[in-house]
């Protein structure tokens, strides 16, 4: 399972999969012998599937416990083969689903349906048409990329993820870390057989990728983290034993090598490898992108429509903050130049060392704590999970996203985690900053996710926010609706860092479809984010490198703002002086669902309030 998996965006089949679970326990609204009673059992049943084959989801949830805590010990199945058995899997769960009558469950269940019959639709066709990578209701074309594989994915969950408390842990971290070996060993005969079909990563996304690979191997075992988190965790919890030798040996002797293979592996694809950056270049590469899109926007947008879609919002917010910049007296040159100055002035950079790093976190910490007492003027119900900044673990940095977030287990056990990539301090300048907190904590991702979480009439199906368009959709629609909240009262240059936030997601539409649909390359699609936005190169460049190898889930960002922003404008115009934003902001307890259904539920809700 690869990290982005435990990241909130539902950008691989194998994250998808989780979110057709249903709940704890058999719904209450489901009556035994109808049809929301099966509906209730069949998506436990799913979910429990899935929780069974997905141990690092186990653990992730706090759900490794009682019959399932031999779970805590093992690693999911990387290999071909157990992608065949999750397919066939998925397919009679498929459908099951599609043997329920629809026409006769309550409006809840009926809601339920609808986003489990997207998901295993989804699962189902990506599965079946394409025979290489992970695709389904998220596409994910190669096995091993800069952020993709067990090599990247699997220390960050040991050491972040899972838990060290008593000797129980401790063996059975050392379990998942003798696993390690045979996951890197499925992952490249996964490779192998893609390769076979002439579907491997870009040159440039193999070179980061060996980075990172070498960066683990090339030190001694004791000093990797896999051995230094349980000495340190182990040492904490004051465990009898030496679990870091015992973590050393098995480095040493089974994870190295292991690493060795795949590290021959892919420096012979990278020999073969060209800088073609699209997926047009794969077995049915337009008609792959084509779907890709599909799935990220839960839409039927086209690539030329999302392409149309960003050009012509590029062009309107590009319009908005030069009307702020020249009202600062900020008026030579093009947007993107004058925001690449604003992002170069040193008033606006934290220092790049770990003095810098501090106070950079420290400022996220404090934009958090502002929003959190301006809460109340818009939600009717928030969140009781608390959210801590973290900075992104440096071993994965150089292939990881700018920034993202990691919900909080179930059981409560630690805070959801609000992730930075802090590589280059100069990436993060002071005026664009609180956007991204906006973002990936309150009123954004924390909220919306730990709302549906603690939801007691949201079911599993729906707590986990599997679906990308509606989760960063919310996020984008949160940082605007922080400006609406007086954030940036007497704060021209912050408001223009929401906007640039803004013009960032509506530049990934173009650049995304350029370089899938389009044709573009790296180098030209860089060259237009860098242009048109003015963030730095180096943090522009990770970007695109991410677009490369995940095709289409960059739109699913502007396009799921663009239908929050549209849908609620609606609910106003039709409800006038009876539209309350606390309570249309109830919805996020319904949990996430495909954009689509979000515009029908929202129809429903303003026809209730008319009633």
């Amino acid at each position: 399972m690869d990290r982005r998996s435990f990241i909130l965006s539902a950008s691989t089949a194998s994250a998808i999969a989780l979110m057709v679970g249903g709940g704890f326990t058999r719904a209450a609204w489901a009556q035994a012998g109808t049809e929301d009673a099966k509906l209730a059992a069949l998506l436990d049943r799913v979910f429990y599937n899935f929780m069974d084959t997905s141990p690092e989801f186990a653990t992730m949830l706090g759900l490794d416990k009682g019959p399932r805590a031999p779970l805590r010990s093992q690693l999911s199945d990387y290999s071909k083969a157990g992608q065949a058995r999750q397919l066939a899997t998925a397919k009679g769960f498929h459908a099951e689903f599609g043997a329920i009558d629809r026409a006769a469950l309550s409006e809840t269940s009926a809601l339920h349906h609808d986003c489990a019959s997207y998901l295993t639709d989804g699962i189902v066709e990506g599965g079946e048409k394409f025979p290489y990578g992970n695709n389904g209701v998220g596409y994910t074309p190669y096995v091993i990329s800069q952020q993709d594989g067990a090599y990247q994915s699997v220390p960050d969950f040991l050491d972040s993820q899972h838990p060290i408390k008593d000797g129980t842990d401790g063996d059975a971290y050392l379990a998942r870390l003798s696993g390690f070996a045979t996951a890197l060993d499925q992952n490249s005969e996964s490779v192998r057989a893609d390769a076979a079909l002439g579907v491997f990563a870009p040159s440039f996304a193999l070179d980061t990728a060996l980075g990172q690979m070498k960066a683990l191997r090339d030190q001694p075992a004791a000093q990797t983290v896999l051995v230094t988190s349980i000495a340190r965790r182990a040492r904490e919890a004051g465990l009898a034993g030496d679990h870091a030798a015992q973590a050393e040996a098995i480095v040493a002797d089974k994870v190295f090598p292991a690493l060795d293979r795949q590290i021959a592996l892919v420096e012979e694809l990278r020999a073969k490898a060209s800088d073609d950056a699209g997926v047009c270049r794969l077995p049915d590469g337009a008609d792959y992108y084509a779907a890709a899109v599909r799935s990220s926007t839960t839409t039927t947008m086209s690539p030329e429509e999302v392409h149309q879609l960003g050009v012509e919002q590029v062009a309107d917010i590009t319009a908005r903050i030069d009307t702020i910049l020249k009202a600062q007296g900020m008026s030579g040159g093009t947007v993107g130049a004058r925001l690449t100055a604003l992002n170069q002035d040193p008033a606006q950079l934290y220092p790049n060392n770990d003095e810098g790093r501090a106070a950079l976190i420290a400022s996220l910490n404090a934009q958090m704590k502002e929003l959190d007492a301006l809460l109340p003027q818009a939600f009717a119900t928030l969140p009781k999970a608390k959210v801590e900044v973290v900075r992104v673990p440096e071993l994965i940095q150089d292939g990881a996203s700018n920034g993202y977030y990691n919900l909080a287990p179930f059981d409560g056990s630690r805070p959801a985690l609000y992730y930075i990539n802090l590589k280059d301090t100069h990436d993060w300048p002071k005026y664009g900053l609180a956007s991204l907190t906006y973002h990936e904590a309150s009123p954004g991702h924390h909220l919306q996710i730990s709302l549906a979480q603690e939801s007691p009439a949201t079911p599993m199906l729906l707590k986990l926010s599997p679906f990308g368009a509606y989760t960063e959709g919310w996020a984008l629609y949160a940082e605007q609706l922080a400006d609406e909240m007086g954030v940036y009262e007497g704060d021209p240059l912050g408001r223009a860092g929401m906007l640039q936030s803004l013009l960032f997601r509506a530049a990934r539409l173009v650049v995304d479809t350029g370089i899938h649909h389009k044709r573009w390359s790296r180098e030209q699609a860089t060259d237009y984010m860098v242009e048109t936005i003015g963030f730095p190169r180096p943090r522009t460049q990770r970007e695109i490198d991410r677009y490369c190898v995940s095709p289409g889930q960059a739109c699913s960002y502007k396009v799921g703002h663009t239908m929050w922003d549209r849908i609620r404008g609606e609910a106003k115009a039709a409800l006038g002086d009876r539209f309350d934003i606390r309570q249309y902001h109830q919805i996020l307890l319904k949990g996430a669902m495909p954009l689509t259904v979000l515009e029908r539920q929202v129809d429903k809700w303003v026809q209730q309030r008319m009633a």
